[in-house]
């Protein structure tokens, strides 16, 4: 009896890490959790250069299932995503903050806000991201925000989000990015500017 108990509480124990390995991993849990990841840290900026290709393990699928990235193969697109702000804190729909950044060593590249489960914001303001389009060439900046900036601004709105993260799709990436990721990709700045109405 005492050995029978013993393998149950075994199999119980061993199901229970696992499934809670396997939540964690794939960003499940616990709510909230920041979801960027991965091996490449370029300032604050976090990439899996497996994402969409057959290395990805079963892990890394789960939470770019999780996050909807499309996961196209490194040589067509890379993902970073940032959940904190350049001074260490959470990025909070409370707060103003200043994105800014240059020339990205790619084709094309956007910025999208997504709230902490993964999802657009639901608001009807239809500014949840930028792009090279819009900002152009060269030096560009953006204000994240709940609401419109004054002075025509660039802007991403936060409104909804509670606490975000961004996400930077970088499509056709040059192969320098892909061989030295740190030397390449000046990673765009996030400057806290107030939080409720303080400085």
């Amino acid at each position: 009896m005492r050995r029978a108990l013993a393998y149950v509480g075994a199999v119980l124990a061993g199901c229970g890490l696992g499934l809670g390995s396997a939540l964690w991993m794939a960003g499940l849990w616990p709510a909230g959790r920041n979801m960027a990841f991965g091996d490449v840290d370029v300032g604050g900026w976090r990439s899996d250069f497996a994402i969409g290709s057959k290395a990805a393990d079963p892990y890394t699928r789960a939470r770019v299932a999780r996050h909807g990235l499309l996961a196209l193969a490194k040589t067509e697109a890379v993902y970073f995503t940032r959940s904190l702000d350049d001074a260490g804190g959470p990025l909070r729909e409370a707060c103003r903050y200043r994105l800014s950044g240059g020339p990205m060593p790619a084709g094309w590249w956007s910025v999208t806000l997504y709230d902490a489960a993964s999802m657009l914001p639901a608001n009807t303001d239809n500014a949840l991201s930028i792009d090279a389009e819009q900002m152009g060439p060269g030096a560009w900046s953006a204000i994240i925000a709940p609401s419109r900036p004054e002075g025509g601004a660039a802007w991403v709105s936060s409104r909804g989000a509670g606490t975000f993260d961004l996400t930077l799709r970088l499509y056709m990436p040059a192969p320098a990015l892909l061989a030295d990721p740190s030397r390449a990709l000046i990673a765009p700045r996030i400057e806290r500017l107030a939080c409720e109405g303080r400085a």
